[in-house]
């Protein structure tokens, strides 16, 4: 008795656990962690154009000497001109940053009897050249020309940017990002009408990053007695056009 009536339950819990699992495969349910079977992929492309907030400018203070000690103290004396410079327009100390420091030997190659050079092993050293590299942050873009004029005024070498750009770089790819995955979610929602189908869910994501494209700006160094009739430099900012381009893979129904 008792134990026909337990095989009985087994039996009818079986069969039920079996027409649930038939239903539900004829219905299309799905789990989470079920691959799904029929998918669309779609491609979105982005993009956002943000106004600069920030310019860096980097420049070379280079001099020459017999001794490196020599060198050293005519490239430290314009490098702190420079610096005093660029702090008294009222960059922040912490916006200014070495990007290199170096110290190099410059030869003369000897010669050997009629005017022909010997092998580069005779080479002797007539002197050093120091060189320093800076780079400068300017949150206040109204004063980008005033760093450049000031910097040609010193007679700085090599004067670089600016580079017009995002304080935090992130915030352009973002927003190019955002724009590429609406676009690509009514990309999805256009075909899945037309199909006849239904979104599931999304399966898969792929960011393919875009990227950035910037003017840049190169000052050539004055000589010191022209600073005062050297003008300063017009610096337009414009906006910098950020693209991104995400792919996403749906379920379908």
């Amino acid at each position: 008795g008792l134990v026909r009536i337990a095989i009985v339950g087994v039996l009818a819990i079986l069969a039920l656990f079996l027409f649930v699992q038939t239903v539900g495969g004829m219905l299309g349910w799905s789990h989470p962690g079920t691959p799904a079977a029929n998918t669309i992929t779609v491609t979105g492309q982005g993009q956002a154009s943000l106004a600069p907030d920030v310019a860096t400018i980097t420049y070379t203070v280079t001099e020459t000497g017999a001794s490196v000690s020599e060198a050293q103290t005519a490239a430290t004396a314009k490098a702190n001109a420079a610096l005093a410079a660029v702090t008294g327009l009222g960059i922040d100390e912490k916006d200014i940053r070495t990007e290199s420091y170096n110290v190099n030997p410059q030869y003369q190659q000897g010669t050997c009897g009629g005017g022909v050079y010997c092998p580069p092993n005779t080479n002797k050293v007539v002197g050093y050249e120091v060189s320093e590299t800076i780079a400068v942050k300017v949150h206040d873009l109204d004063k980008t020309g005033d760093v450049l004029q000031t910097l040609g005024g010193l007679g700085v070498q090599n004067i670089y940017g600016p580079d017009l750009g995002l304080d935090n770089p992130n915030d352009g790819q973002d927003a190019a990002r955002a724009d590429a995955i609406n676009n690509a979610k009514q990309e999805a929602a256009t075909l899945a009408a037309q199909l006849g189908v239904h979104l599931v869910r999304i399966v898969s994501f792929n960011d393919n990053q875009g990227g950035v494209a910037y003017p840049m700006f190169k000052a050539e160094a004055m000589s010191a007695g022209s600073d005062a009739a050297a003008p300063t430099p017009s610096v337009p900012t414009g906006q910098n056009d950020y693209t991104d381009s995400v792919t996403i893979t749906y379920e379908i129904r």
